[in-house]
């Protein structure tokens, strides 16, 4: 499991740094974008992702979890958040969840 940070989306803006509970990602020079030293040592709780208003950050769902090799990435809706999946086979879900019902359990 391992996130990848796209540095031209970036704002800068840390918040994805702020959540990560392991401190794997970092800010840094050139202008203070978002990075990853050792994408493998990335838990996979998806925090940054959840986070990231920009959408810089995207996870690989390998084999191994199920994922077939899909790429997640979080989509910031204001007051939802739509989880797009990019499929090996070029197929795309997504599934939009809203902010209140997140965590209703």
């Amino acid at each position: 499991m391992s996130i990848r940070i796209d540095p031209d989306a970036c704002t800068g803006c840390g918040l994805c740094a702020s959540v990560c509970p392991g401190s794997l990602i970092t800010l840094e020079a050139p202008g203070g974008r978002a990075c990853i030293r050792r994408p493998g040592d990335c838990w996979g709780c998806a925090s940054c992702l959840k986070e990231c208003r920009s959408g810089a950050i995207s996870y690989f769902l390998g084999a191994d979890i199920g994922g077939d090799g899909a790429i997640m990435s979080v989509r910031d809706e204001g007051r939802a958040l739509e989880w797009i999946f990019r499929r090996r086979d070029g197929t795309v879900l997504r599934i939009s969840v809203r902010r209140d019902e997140s965590n209703a359990y």
